[in-house]
């Protein structure tokens, strides 16, 4: 589900953010670095469904979101095919990184609008259902969010293209815990799953699982955010 896929992307970006970047980055992030990063990897978390045109975030800004699943559909075979792979992960961490290194505030901006889009409609975090009133209300949220972000996120941060590949990795890894698992090595045509939940939506995954993420994202971010020692 749409918030599951959510949480855990938050939930990786905020474990990962004291060890990885320094590793992969050479760079320690900024306590506010963190929680922007964990909020916009949630968003990002939801990038592998934009091939779903009937899925949790194909409304989520309204008509343009629509034609923007159902032409991404289109080019990557149907739900679950190109873009739930390792290349499509590889891709949009490239096509942040450059997106962020040649086009600078204007591209960052823009992606943390469509990110927090993406995270709000996936948590729910509006008035229920899909009409008019749903999705205006969230690229208003949206619109609100860039806004105070925009006062901590530096022009060209070296985290957004990470963060991008990470939640969209934790989509990926999501899905080979259900039954229709990922083709993880597209085109290669077979499906990688470990089974843990058998339907989308059952007891596992929304009792369980999304609590634990929760849990431990906000475990997480406390201990990242007020440790001096893990921001260096």
């Amino acid at each position: 589900m749409g918030h599951s896929h959510a949480v855990s992307g938050a939930m990786l970006f905020a474990g990962s953010a004291p060890f990885l970047p320094p590793l992969l980055l050479h760079t320690h992030l900024r306590p506010a670095d963190v929680l922007l990063g964990t909020v916009l990897c949630a968003g990002a978390a939801l990038l592998p469904d934009l091939d779903h045109h009937d899925g949790t975030i194909a409304n989520f800004l309204g008509p343009i979101s629509k034609i923007l699943c159902r032409l991404v559909a289109w080019i990557s075979g149907g739900h679950r095919h190109a873009t739930h792979s390792l290349l499509f992960v590889a891709l949009m961490g490239a096509g942040t990184w450059a997106g962020v290194s040649y086009l600078g505030r204007y591209f960052t901006m823009g992606m943390s609008f469509f990110l927090l889009a993406l995270a709000i409609k996936a948590l729910r975090l509006h008035p229920p259902g899909d009409g008019v009133h749903t999705w205006l209300t969230v690229m208003g949220l949206s619109v609100v969010g860039v806004a105070v972000m925009d006062r901590w996120m530096p022009s060209a941060p070296g985290w957004l293209p990470y963060a991008v590949a990470l939640g969209s990795l934790a989509h990926l890894l999501g899905d080979c815990l259900t039954k229709q698992g990922a083709p993880l090595l597209w085109p290669h045509r077979e499906r990688y799953e470990i089974v843990l939940i058998k339907r989308s939506g059952n007891d596992v995954e929304t009792k369980v699982l999304v609590p634990i993420m929760t849990v431990a994202t906000i475990a997480l971010l406390a201990l990242t955010t007020f440790e001096p020692t893990a921001m260096g």
